[in-house]
């Protein structure tokens, strides 16, 4: 427990229904309804007087259900609770972001806070600390590649495991443009993690000279601007399509005018519906914003209804022991991999997770 002249501030248990209940009274007339599984570390600001003034919440670099009570917004009651959540965030990395609502951008800004995107009128991604946007747009200038003439693309992939359906999408891409910049999802809630997913789609487009692969950091379909693609919880709801509309918006207001792309491709997607609906969006906003969408009809390995390869389909084919039937699903430089020494802990997850990405 911190105390100071005007508040105090305490951490509630999150594994107790009462104080679970408590945060969730307060946050509700606000707009918010808090789930404790999607944060790992709370506060509760308190009066000496002993009475519930505002709450926050951390789940890694990220801050979020930052709320006071409508008397004290005047006071120093947010900035005390925002200066400590940032704190703890700062103790274990080099940045913080923060979902709040566009109203809440200048407070966050007279604390330190950097505006990144918004999907009006919901959410607005904000962030703080030793590194952010602007030093990812220089690491995009460093492997920009300069060219005369023809059409850029850009493509974007998690490739859990990386499939013949992927290098399909890459290879129509590269036939079609001078050049293509491919983004692998860095953010590491898959199975495979991203050192090896690196490695394996360098290898499976090394064919392909006119493609550059690019790091996602934080900018691409991150916990950061898209948590909700990582959730196991599909269901397209609004909170998922304004997280869709702040990953696109991000592409198309900071990485397409240092990188000049033209064109977004995607692959048709027949299982998730969090993928389904990003597609969607992309579809409306990308031209909005004078790109063009591609889409792609994903590959089929058979004339069936279901014959459609997917890195889910892999997953499940390793999970349930059928490693016989990737030969149709995989190019060779990934069953290289599935057959190695380093895929031994990842098949070990795979066995014991259940998840779309």
């Amino acid at each position: 427990m911190i105390e100071n002249t005007e508040f105090r501030i305490e951490e509630p248990d999150l594994t107790s229904r009462y104080d679970v209940e408590l945060i969730r009274r307060f946050l509700l007339p606000m707009g918010f309804y808090f789930d404790p599984a999607e944060v790992e570390y709370s506060v509760l600001l308190y009066t000496l007087n002993d009475e519930i003034i505002g709450v926050g919440s951390v789940q890694g670099k990220i801050m979020k259900y930052v709320a006071v009570a409508p008397s004290f917004r005047e006071t120093g009651a947010f900035a005390r609770i925002v200066t400590h959540l940032t704190e703890h965030v700062m103790e274990r990395f080099k940045q913080a972001f923060v979902f709040t609502r566009p109203e809440n951008i200048t407070r966050f800004a007279g604390l330190g806070y950097k505006h990144i995107v918004s999907a009006e009128p919901l959410i607005s991604v904000m962030e703080f600390g030793y590194k952010g946007i602007d030093d990812y747009k220089k690491y995009l200038k460093s492997i920009k590649v300069d060219h005369e003439m023809g059409s850029v693309a850009g493509i974007v992939m998690n490739c859990n495991p990386f499939t013949l359906g992927h290098q399909y999408l890459v290879e129509k891409a590269s036939a079609a443009n001078a050049l293509v910049y491919l983004f692998v999802v860095e953010e590491d809630r898959s199975v495979i993690p991203f050192v090896h997913r690196w490695e394996i789609i360098k290898k499976g487009i090394a064919h392909l000279p006119n493609v550059v692969m690019v790091r996602g950091d934080e900018y691409i379909v991150s916990s950061a601007t898209f948590p909700n693609y990582f959730l196991k919880n599909e269901s397209p709801d609004m909170v998922t399509q304004k997280q869709a509309e702040l990953d696109i918006r991000l592409f198309c207001e900071h990485i397409v005018p240092v990188l000049g792309i033209q064109s977004r491709y995607v692959g048709t997607e027949k299982y998730c519906a969090t993928t389904k609906l990003y597609n969607r969006m992309m579809r409306d906003l990308l031209p909005a914003n004078n790109i063009t969408f591609v889409e792609v009809p994903r590959k089929k390995i058979c004339d069936m209804d279901d014959g459609f390869i997917s890195a889910t389909k892999v997953r499940e084919a390793i999970r349930d022991g059928r490693e016989g039937e990737l030969d149709g699903l995989l190019p060779v430089t990934t069953l290289d991999y599935i057959h190695s020494d380093l895929f031994r802990e990842v098949k070990k997850r795979i066995q014991e997770t259940v998840s779309r990405h």
